[in-house]
């Protein structure tokens, strides 16, 4: 199977538009080394030049779509690659771009878990909205790790689980979180017996998390921030990393640790990074810990062939 990383930021991109911390304006004066991100998404396909599937639809999937031909085949008046949709959670980050596919000629296959159908349909009710538009033929993803199939991407399967997050701040479940708010997220492509890990949002590792990062040949995971305090340290919140749903890097228990006992052969790569994230700057001692830990920052673009 072909990944390719369409956006590997966090909410806002990078650089952030109202934004002048050291990496947002160092990126816009070209005084910080460091690569211009779109918001966090993926397209999976069983094979190069197939059609395939969207993992989170950004508030920049048009940038995306206009970046990434194997999207836009043009082999029809109207086309697209898109299958179909798949949610990881409901934040405005990974939801907002459904608005931007409304001009669908059929209604949009869309995969996610009852929870984020509820936050998309009460608190940001997006599926509502293109119902006055192309409609939405919603599947229900079970997040037990019990093994699906979604049609037009066979052969691949899919499992996915629950993980310790946030769900988005206009969901009835904020403060009260249910399994599905946020899941993980297995690829397996059963020809060559590879699977893909993908958790862009990852409040916590536990067991049944470790396990599925254990079993995946790569591992993309949560890249939001380097440290627990960074954006209270910059004064641009009082709420830590793990306040809203995220697990830092560094530090004791942090991703680099956790990354560090998986077997030498995965692939570690990091999305989802904040604005705020040192990794960002390609000279930072950040980025060099993390080349000597053999952890890839992911860029907008890249692909990976499992």
């Amino acid at each position: 199977m072909r990944i390719t990383i369409l956006g590997s930021a966090a909410g806002g991109g990078f650089p952030q538009w109202n934004c002048n911390c050291r990496n947002c304006a160092g990126q816009r004066a070209g005084t910080v080394r460091a690569k211009a991100r779109t918001q966090s998404s993926l397209f999976i396909q069983p094979d190069a030049g197939a059609d395939g599937l969207l993992l989170n639809a950004s508030p920049d999937i048009l940038q995306q779509i206009k970046a990434t031909p194997a999207l836009q085949p043009g082999r029809s008046l109207r086309d697209s690659a898109i299958a179909a949709v798949l949610l990881i959670d409901g934040q405005i980050d990974h939801a907002t771009g459904l608005f931007m596919l409304r001009e669908r000629t059929s209604p949009l296959p869309l995969w996610c878990t009852d929870p984020v159908a509820q936050d998309l349909s009460e608190g940001n009710p997006v599926l509502r909205v293109l119902t006055h538009y192309c409609g939405v033929d919603r599947h229900r993803i079970q997040p037990d790790g019990s093994a699906f199939e979604i049609p037009g991407l066979a052969p691949l399967v899919f499992r996915a689980i629950a993980l310790s997050s946030k769900a988005a701040p206009y969901s009835p479940h904020r403060d009260a979180p249910e399994p599905g708010d946020n899941i993980g997220l297995l690829v397996t492509d059963p020809r060559s017996g590879r699977t893909l890990f993908y958790a862009p949002g990852l409040g916590e590792i536990d067991a049944q998390v470790f396990d599925a990062m254990h079993q995946a040949d790569a591992v993309l995971v949560d890249g939001t921030f380097w440290t627990d305090d960074e954006m209270q340290r910059l004064g641009l919140s009082r709420k830590t990393a793990r306040d809203i749903g995220h697990l830092a890097q560094s530090g004791p228990g942090g991703m680099v640790e956790w990354l560090d006992k998986l077997p030498p052969s995965t692939r570690r790569l990091l999305i989802h990074i904040n604005n705020t994230n040192p990794i960002l700057d390609e000279d930072s001692a950040e980025r060099a810990e993390l080349d000597r830990a053999g952890i890839t920052v992911c860029e907008d673009g890249m692909t990976l062939d499992l």
